[in-house]
């Protein structure tokens, strides 16, 4: 199911099994919520070097439905992907006023999106929507609090519902050759987090995840509460740090000793301009790039680079021509892409902390909050 291949430090390099086949870790996901990679198509996330996506098991419920994911045996056959899917729960819905209705300890009600209709979802008919679904990794319910700064109190609540609810999802997985994850939480607070840690740990899931985090507070305050949940984590299990998706987050979090990630942030970006270069991230609509003949990126080989100067891709984001985001998303996940799998090579020379001090030196990344100590 997972197992490590080298450590250097807390980092480490890995594999996990599912149904679908062998990824290595660390590994990234990019978004496909519906089923599919904002303005890409299979092939071209493939050819990126994508092994794993996540899709949102409640909205693929409401549409397009059960009853037709049953009629392709699932999500693979109906989106066209034969690696690795996570599906997530539905539980970051919760921090969203368009989904969430109310909770209790019962379950969730969300409202539907598109209907505008309330209905009522608790963690059992969670684990069988996305047994029905089919894919290869099923993230529990779990009650994501908003960001809050102080309101521990509430937090604690959350904490003790996602407990709540990551049990009774784990009695009703039936699906043996679907792998469950729990998820813990905690907001900000290290008592919190370690506690959650510690119970989703003794529930024996197959792998574990922090949740919970990327959702307004300071990046110091975010790796002081991964690492308060990792610290309480098996190691021997694969752990999912969620919502990591910057490069320099992304490089923290694997020296952390956390195993995957997933993230809007790359495609996000690409959709504003937003452009991850070797030398930092760039906004390639700006005037500055209207007449430069260079790639996006001189080290990079991906499609967009090969093919196109920063001047071509500057002209398509400013006359607002749709390609433009898929030419960014390309570039963007391609980047993703290689700076995981450097971390591995890395990882495996026992060379991992040079590589993350010399990308970030270049990468022109300031630290905020430094007086945490991420090593």
């Amino acid at each position: 199911m997972f197992t490590i291949n080298i450590d250097d430090n807390s980092a480490r390099t890995g594999k996990l099994k599912t149904k679908a086949g062998i990824i290595k870790t660390p590994f990234f996901m990019p978004i496909a919520t519906k089923g599919s990679v904002k303005q890409l198509n299979p092939d071209e996330v493939k050819n990126i070097g994508v092994e794993a996506i996540i899709s949102n098991a409640f909205i693929l419920a409401l549409k397009p439905g059960l009853e037709i994911l049953r009629k392709y045996n699932g999500i693979h056959k109906f989106i066209n992907w034969n690696k690795t899917i996570f599906t997530d729960s539905g539980g970051f819905q919760i921090l969203s006023k368009s989904f969430l209705h109310k909770a209790n300890e019962k379950g969730v009600h969300f409202k539907n999106p598109y209907t505008g209709e309330k209905k009522f979802y608790s963690p059992e008919d969670i684990m069988k929507i996305e047994e029905e679904i089919n894919s290869d990794v099923a993230m529990a319910l779990d009650f994501v609090p908003h960001y809050y700064g102080t309101d521990k109190e509430y937090v604690a609540k959350c904490v003790n519902l996602t407990h709540d609810w990551a049990e009774r999802c784990k009695n009703a997985h039936t699906y043996d050759k679907q792998l469950l994850f729990g998820i813990c939480q905690g907001g900000v607070f290290k008592d919190l987090r370690e506690k959650s840690a510690e119970f989703i740990n003794s529930l024996d899931f197959d792998g574990n995840a922090i949740g919970g985090l990327c959702v307004g507070e300071d990046r110091n305050s975010m790796f002081e509460s991964a690492k308060a949940s990792i610290d309480k984590l098996d190691k021997n299990k694969i752990r999912y740090l969620m919502g990591i998706g910057s490069p320099e987050d992304i490089l923290e979090a694997i020296n952390l000793g956390a195993d995957c990630f997933d993230s809007r942030f790359p495609t996000m970006n690409s959709r504003h301009g937003g452009i991850f270069t070797s030398s930092g991230k760039i906004s390639i609509d700006k005037a500055d790039f209207k007449d430069k003949e260079e790639p996006l990126d001189i080290n990079c080989k991906c499609y967009t680079c090969t093919n196109f100067s920063k001047a071509f891709i500057h002209h398509m984001y400013k006359t607002h021509e749709p390609i433009a985001e898929r030419y960014g998303s390309i570039h963007n996940l391609h980047f993703i892409q290689k700076l995981i799998e450097n971390s591995r090579k890395t990882i495996e020379e026992n060379n991992f902390e040079e590589f993350k001090k010399e990308f970030l030196l270049k990468y022109k990344f300031e630290k905020k909050n430094s007086k945490f100590n991420y090593n």
